[in-house]
């Protein structure tokens, strides 16, 4: 038995015959004949000394030595794709590939594209929303911004800014509660997605930063932080909102934050990118042009008292 590799082509063979478990199969996803199909795989069975297959009248099986051979096959010509995949998209400056939450992707990225677009018209942005957890090369993925505590080991991580939470309103709700007092009686909205955040940062925490002991009833309860920011807007009632999703309304006085005190917590939304990524060109103008974008609305922030969580009682 040769303690060599055996040719690539032939686990390859292997690979495409244990999954699909038929040889004709096998055969038409590589698009070879069956004939040469079962010459690659006679010949990986020689160079191991053993079958692989049991040659059944209309199926095949894996004999014991297959079973061992075949996860380590599968898993490694996954590697390998990913890896190729990865190598050929450090070629690649005019596609940039973002994924971030449902939420973000609504209220932050949404109003803000064509900026970066107006900017950078060599750059194809092509966005998913999900919360999934991504495999950079697996999933082809070249940014990804997420909110959180981290660590993102392994990773390039860039924290984007102090994230806070402060009740938001619109205008004109504004005017019927003029007081933290007053907003007892106001009807206020939960957003559940911020349930994780340790320690919480929730309307009775809230309270307390600005010296009231009040666990308030709750109108409404939003699965989706963007679903309690367009309630807001709509009028519905008040929402904590965190930084990153209604300071554009903020700043652009669709909303208001009547009372000037904020609760910070120690998440933020980070820019995550693989490590030694993060300076190829599309990645470093997307990056460079979020971090402008953020500071277009600092005023929003500098006009905030904005209290540590950890800092109240």
């Amino acid at each position: 038995m040769s303690t060599s590799l055996p040719p690539l082509t032939a686990l390859r063979a292997f690979d495409s015959a244990a999954r699909h478990m038929s040889f004709a199969k096998a055969a038409e996803e590589l698009h070879v004949t069956p004939a040469a199909l079962s010459f690659q795989i006679k010949s990986l069975e020689e160079h191991l000394g053993r079958p692989l297959f049991h040659r059944l009248n209309r199926a095949v099986e894996l004999t014991e030595a297959g079973r061992a051979l075949a996860p380590g096959a599968a898993e490694g010509f996954r590697t390998l794709a990913a890896a190729w995949g990865a190598a050929r998209r450090l070629q690649d400056t005019t596609t940039l590939t973002v994924t971030a939450g449902p939420a973000f992707t609504a209220k932050w990225m949404a109003p803000r594209l064509y900026e970066f677009a107006r900017a950078h018209p060599e750059v194809e942005l092509r966005f998913s929303a999900s919360l999934r957890m991504m495999d950079f090369d697996r999933d082809e993925i070249d940014v990804a911004i997420r909110f959180g505590y981290g660590p993102d080991t392994g990773l390039y991580s860039l924290p984007l800014a102090r994230e806070w939470l402060t009740p938001v309103m619109t205008p004109e709700m504004a005017e019927r509660f003029p007081t933290p007092e007053s907003l007892k009686g106001a009807p206020l909205m939960h957003d559940e997605s911020i349930d994780f955040l340790d320690p919480p940062c929730d309307w009775p925490v809230w309270f307390r930063a600005v010296g009231l002991d009040h666990a308030p009833a709750i109108s409404a309860r939003f699965s989706q932080a963007d679903h309690a920011v367009d309630a807001a807007l709509a009028g519905v009632g008040v929402a904590l909102g965190r930084r990153a999703l209604v300071v554009k309304d903020l700043h652009e006085g669709r909303l208001v934050a009547p009372y000037g005190v904020a609760v910070e917590t120690q998440a933020q939304f980070r820019f995550l990118c693989a490590a030694g990524s993060e300076n190829r060109p599309q990645i470093r103008a997307f990056r460079e042009w979020m971090l402008r974008e953020i500071a277009k609305t600092a005023s929003v922030t500098a006009a905030l008292r904005v209290i540590p969580v950890e800092a109240i009682a």
